[in-house]
């Protein structure tokens, strides 16, 4: 397979994105977030080709689920997008050095950039509108599970740039199979960033061939530290809502980590978890106290599989800890490094859970799920970096931008 002709026409295309003003650029996403509805009795049949193939048992099955409701909010996030600032143009420095040359340090598009995605057709939407948003074209390799919705999402945008006389090579979707990942990888010419967002495999796949700069995104194995003094009332809360919001997202809840003071709580806390049939896996003091208090078939002894396990279904780790140190040295031992979180009273223990843990995103008394650009205020998102270089956390605007220096002088010469 070779891609270059495509790659090359992107590449071009994304040139003439800098000369594209705001206001137009908001005209065109408004355009699209309208067409978007308008369009979604097509969107949907596409859709329900894509859901066809796979087994509603897969709790894939939800990501690749696209309903009346989520193309509203998909459409609203590309409307939030307009409200946003441009992120081109910042100053970020402004000096004058001695020698009397002015330096300005601004912010400007990547360029290209290449998302490699599984069954989340959303991703189309959100890419784009922060792409265009922020002066890059994008290239768009989705899977096979998804191509049917990934093609005629793509099939709206090209006809809403056409509508504007932009050039619709600004975004393209390649074909589903593997081989169009591989060329993807090695486009150093042509791609100058490529954010992987799926699964662990996926993602360690990427990191592993890519020859072009490679941001790390998705794959959260998250946990929720139940300390001494947090209240059962809100945890329980907070443990149904983070574990079984929606399952299938990188944000979900996979292991509760419990004070063995409060193991007493433990058949409370995981009580409305059984009316959604989440199977506990239970480390050996938790499983004795949840033994007759938690359905028998959804209660298992946990192994060591069951932890450092993004679990993406309704299943949930439970370990008992002596306190916050094996609490942290846990999280240290098992965490992606997305979202982890702390119930707690204890101030010094919340401040030392803040100081210790290494992840993107660190909650208090609340659940993990909150890990999203739109609820960050971003508008929408390009995935969850877990990495450290460059951004980290929900990316959006400002983290798919990088800068330039421009150097104003007067007829100065370095000796």
């Amino acid at each position: 397979m070779d891609l270059t002709d495509i790659f090359k026409q992107v590449r071009q295309a994304s040139v003439a994105l800098s000369l594209i003003d705001d206001d137009k650029i908001n005209k065109v996403l408004l355009a699209l977030a309208d067409e978007t509805e308008a369009q979604m009795d097509y969107i949907l049949a596409e859709n329900a080709k894509d859901l066809a193939k796979m087994d509603e048992a897969n709790p894939i099955y939800d990501r690749l689920k696209l309903t009346a409701d989520r193309i509203k909010g998909i459409a609203g996030d590309m409307r939030n997008v307009t409200k946003l600032p441009s992120p081109l143009g910042r100053i970020l420095a402004d000096k004058v050095l001695p020698n009397g040359l002015k330096v300005k340090k601004i912010s400007v598009p990547f360029g290209v950039i290449g998302i490699i995605y599984e069954a989340r057709p959303n991703v189309s939407f959100d890419v784009f509108s922060l792409c265009f948003k922020s002066g890059n074209a994008c290239i768009l390799k989705g899977g096979t599970d998804a191509h049917c919705s990934n093609s005629a999402i793509v099939k709206i945008i090209h006809s809403v740039l056409d509508r504007f006389g932009i050039n619709q090579n600004i975004v393209a979707l390649l074909p589903a199979g593997r081989e169009a990942t591989g060329e993807m990888l090695n486009a150093v010419d042509y791609i100058d960033l490529i954010i992987p967002r799926g699964s662990s495999n996926l993602i360690n796949f990427v990191r592993h061939n890519a020859k072009v700069p490679v941001i790390e995104t998705g794959a959260g194995i998250c946990h929720t530290y139940f300390d001494e003094t947090g209240e059962k009332e809100k945890g329980a809360d907070i443990i149904f809502n983070g574990k079984t919001r929606r399952v299938s997202v990188c944000n979900a809840l996979d292991c509760v980590i419990i004070n063995e003071k409060r193991l007493s709580d433990l058949p409370f806390l995981c009580e409305r978890l059984a009316t959604k049939n989440v199977i506990i896996y239970a480390d050996l003091k938790a499983y004795t106290f949840l033994d007759g208090h938690y359905p028998v078939e959804l209660l298992k002894k946990a192994t060591d599989d069951s932890f450092g396990t993004e679990f993406l279904d309704y299943k949930l780790s439970i370990k008992t800890v002596a306190n916050i140190d094996e609490a942290l040295a846990h999280i240290a031992k098992y965490s992606s490094k997305h979202s982890e979180a702390i119930i707690s009273k204890d101030e010094a223990n919340i401040a030392k859970f803040d100081k210790m843990v290494d992840a993107a995103c660190i909650y208090t008394n609340t659940a993990t799920v909150w890990t999203d650009g739109a609820q960050f205020g971003l508008g929408a998102e390009i995935g969850i970096s877990t990495q450290k270089m460059h951004a980290r956390g929900p990316m959006a605007l400002e983290e798919i931008t990088t800068y330039k220096w421009i150097i104003k002088g007067d007829g100065q010469t370095r000796n």
